[in-house]
């Protein structure tokens, strides 16, 4: 699940999954940037929900699946290269839905962006994607 897809892209590198907290960071590419030379908002939108979606389903466990239903996040700092830092911590979760906060942070541990995402709890999974 880490080493494909979005997650890939990014490069994220995960420090630390357990169903409390998860800890990544990755390193900014040209290709991540809009055309001032800033990472793009949709890179950061992309980080904040891998991260909630990794941190939901390591608290999920073996009860489902997570999807993502609603992204919110802020672009707080201009970054045009280095290495960045994301931590997701839970706000709520629920028998059918789980909040996580996503911050993200640079090389001197300034706030760049943060994000929630609220996730919905899918116990049959077999059915995404159907009509």
């Amino acid at each position: 699940m880490l080493n494909r897809g979005m997650g890939q892209y990014l490069g994220l590198r995960y420090t630390e999954i357990t169903p409390d907290s998860v800890r990544a960071h990755w390193t900014i590419r040209p290709d991540m940037h809009q055309p001032a030379g800033l990472v793009h908002g949709g890179v950061y939108c992309a980080v904040v929900e891998s991260m909630a979606s990794v941190a939901g389903t390591a608290w999920l466990g073996d009860r489902g699946h997570v999807v993502g239903v609603n992204n919110n996040t802020d672009f707080l700092r201009a970054v045009r290269e280095g290495t960045l830092h994301a931590h997701s911590i839970p706000l709520h979760r629920g028998r059918l839905q789980q909040l996580w906060l996503v911050n993200i942070t640079d090389e001197q541990h300034r706030l760049v962006a943060r994000g929630h995402v609220r996730i919905q709890n899918i116990i049959d999974s077999a059915k995404l994607g159907t009509s």
